[in-house]
């Protein structure tokens, strides 16, 4: 696949309008086009503007000028891909059709690697703000990752604290999450503290498991390499040469997150990850996160990353059932001052 690259040979060109042959050589056309052509014909369908026929590992693409021009770098950009990740699903498709891949999906480059996972899996940035995130990780000591489910968000900030860890950029990696589910009041729970919260912290235990083998993880939660604390049991802490990725933040209040942020020790690298969408505290107004991140927008050393629907990486329905619910918050955000106001006439 190393070696596969497009081929360009022009067919017709009369005033405005043009045809190219779009050859695919050394790209399996098959997979590139989908089972039963459900890919290809889904270019077409984000190719109004363009005529493309394909017979076998060669594609011709009839239009005007420019058009032509633009389905040829959407093209490539979309066998780029498929040379970085060995695979092509329906969202790639969409990503390098509608948005152009260089704004959802990276350019090829191993430069992007974040760290090398069990059985050799190579953990990168796959989309524009994950990739942001990498770059401003370098510049930063203190990042928000704030963005809706699915925007690998967390992954990232775990993948970058592994690399962290094995580089000896830091002695330990401490993960911590606000357990509002049990209102930080973790007593009554059987086991220790680990076994108290890992039902909370069961995300970030996969992408761990992703990127370290089970044995040397096994050590470092038995060593304290790698600490898991409950957001109640950060206080008075000072937390020196350690990477620590607070998860969920959304859940904080304006006192837990001040008091999280200040336990920053030297040498120290913070994440905040959160989805301002996703708040379960009884008042979504007790939230700390979007205050905390205003307060400190523009200071020197701390950058914020927002990721959005381009960046969700999972099932792609997960992006269509986060659009249909924003949707729906905004219609009854909107309707909340017309239902207000009948209220109050009836009242009188």
């Amino acid at each position: 696949m190393g070696n596969a690259h497009i081929g360009i040979c022009i067919l017709i060109m009369s005033g405005e309008s043009i045809g190219k042959e779009v050859i695919l050589e050394g790209v399996d056309a098959r997979e590139l086009y989908g089972p039963q052509n459900i890919y290809f014909e889904l270019m077409r369908e984000l190719s109004p503007k363009v005529k493309i026929v394909a017979r076998g590992s060669t594609i011709k693409a009839m239009g005007a000028k420019a058009d032509v021009a633009v389905f040829e770098r959407k093209l490539n950009s979309l066998v780029e891909y498929y040379l970085k990740y060995g695979n092509i699903s329906r969202e790639v498709v969409q990503q390098a059709f509608s948005l152009s891949m260089s704004e959802c999906v990276e350019p090829v480059s191993d430069k992007d690697t974040i760290v090398y996972g069990n059985n050799g899996n190579i953990i990168r940035a796959r989309t524009v703000n994950q990739r942001r995130l990498v770059e401003q990780f370098s510049e930063s000591d203190l990042l928000f990752a704030i963005g809706p489910a699915g925007s690998g968000k967390t992954y990232t900030a775990i993948a970058l604290a592994v690399r962290a860890l094995k580089d000896k950029e830091v002695k330990r990696v401490i993960l911590t999450r606000p357990a509002v589910e049990a209102g930080e009041k973790l007593g009554f729970l059987p086991g220790d503290m680990k076994d108290k919260l890992d039902p909370y912290l069961q995300p970030l235990y996969d992408a761990l498991n992703d990127m370290i083998p089970a044995a040397k993880l096994q050590k470092y939660l038995e060593d304290g390499t790698v600490q898991i604390a409950p957001l109640a049991y950060m206080r008075g802490r000072t937390l020196d040469n350690a990477f620590v990725i607070l998860d969920e933040a959304q859940n904080t209040t304006r006192s837990q997150i001040k008091m999280f942020l200040t336990r920053m020790g030297r040498n120290a690298k913070f994440i905040v990850t959160g989805d301002v969408t996703q708040i379960d505290l009884p008042r979504r107004s007790d939230s700390g996160l979007m205050g905390a991140m205003n307060t400190l927008r523009g200071i020197d050393g701390i950058s914020i990353v927002e990721f959005d629907r381009r960046d969700i990486v999972r099932h792609p329905l997960v992006k269509y059932i986060v659009d249909a619910f924003d949707k729906a918050a905004e219609h009854e955000h909107e309707q909340a001052p017309i239902v207000a106001m009948h209220n109050d006439k009836k009242e009188r």
